[in-house]
């Protein structure tokens, strides 16, 4: 009797043993694979740019910017020494029409565009502050634009490559009526920085709200605000004309990932509010109908090489009109490059690094 005691509780013991290391293979979690993970993200980017957005896919998945937020008050080189500021061949390209109402006065690198109403001019972005006497002022007088007519100075983001000549164009024509519209967070941002901004930033003016509307004429622009490359980006959707044909853009505010991304925290919160925000846009530009994606750097929506195909145009098709299945590529890109990066983090952070 004992040995079959014995045997019996061997048995149950052996049985305790094997199901206790069931359940516990049962509740162990599976190794996460972030290496399968990112080159999704990845592989996902790259099939959405095709031909279309390879200097998006480049900067934001091949070489993605790296940073740390800039708290300096010190300002810009060419600011202080003006012989600092690049060559003029390395930025200078001429002015366009690319639409019936809506001009390129940027240069090959930076962009800025002048849409014209029948109560005045709307203008997006002012590239630098050497610069922007030439591309802007001087670009518009070539196409027959009178900046004095320039109603609204629409800001995307308080970068120097943007608001570079903002001051300047406020102090010019805010006496004509010219208003200059920016997000809270950006206007806190120059305000905050005065070195950093100097010969840059304009007086506080409009506050732009996410969803404000601004219209001048028969043109209205709604603005939606794209936190990310800066707290606070504003991206535009709002309608143009083809030979009297109306064509609705989808204008970008804001793509390189210029923010905190150097470590797990903040970076990976800083990809998340980056990742809302793209694709928070992608619906706006759907909803609208955006057939057209622009940008204000050239890399992104390729002006300057686009813009030289209207000498031989003719009756083909606009060289900017890509369609709506297009544009939304374009936001799958920014969101594939960027949740890549993300992922990065969070295998740094899952492994203790």
């Amino acid at each position: 009797m004992k040995l079959h005691s014995r045997s019996i509780a061997v048995t149950v013991g052996l049985a305790a043993g094997m199901m206790a290391s069931s359940l516990s293979a049962q509740q162990a979690p599976a190794r996460r694979d972030f290496e399968k993970e990112i080159t999704a993200a990845l592989a996902s980017a790259k099939t959405a740019a095709q031909f279309d957005f390879l200097g998006t896919l480049v900067r934001t998945c091949l070489v993605p910017q790296s940073e740390g937020e800039n708290t300096t008050d010190v300002p810009y080189p060419y600011v202080t020494d003006p012989s600092k500021a690049p060559s003029r061949a390395s930025w200078y390209t001429e002015p366009a029409k690319v639409f019936d109402n809506l001009y390129f006065v940027g240069g090959k690198v930076h962009s800025a565009w002048a849409m014209t109403t029948k109560e005045g001019i709307i203008l997006f972005d002012t590239i630098y502050p050497y610069n922007s006497e030439e591309l802007i002022i001087g670009g518009m007088k070539k196409m027959g634009l009178d900046p004095a007519n320039i109603k609204y100075l629409m800001i995307s983001h308080a970068h120097g490559d943007h608001i570079g000549g903002a001051e300047m164009l406020q102090q010019r024509y805010a006496k004509f009526g010219m208003r200059t519209v920016m997000t809270d967070p950006d206007w806190t941002l120059v305000e905050k920085y005065p070195n950093r901004y100097k010969s840059m930033a304009p007086k506080r003016d409009i506050t732009a709200t996410d969803g404000m509307k601004i219209t001048l004429g028969e043109s209205t622009i709604t603005l939606t605000h794209t936190p990310g490359h800066t707290p606070g980006t504003l991206s535009y959707t709002f309608q143009v004309f083809d030979k009297g044909r109306p064509v609705n853009v989808a204008y970008s505010g804001g793509t390189a990932f210029n923010f905190n991304n150097r470590t797990p925290d903040p970076g990976i919160k800083n990809f998340q509010i980056y990742l809302d925000s793209q694709k928070k846009f992608a619906e706006v530009a759907a909803a609208s109908g955006a057939t057209v994606l622009l940008s204000n750097h050239s890399e992104f929506d390729i002006a300057d090489s686009k813009n030289k195909m209207f000498a031989s145009r003719g009756n083909g098709p606009h060289p900017y009109e890509q369609g709506a299945e297009a544009v939304q590529r374009y936001f799958k890109v920014m969101q594939g490059c960027a949740r890549a990066s993300q992922l990065k983090l969070e295998q740094r952070q899952a492994e203790g690094k």
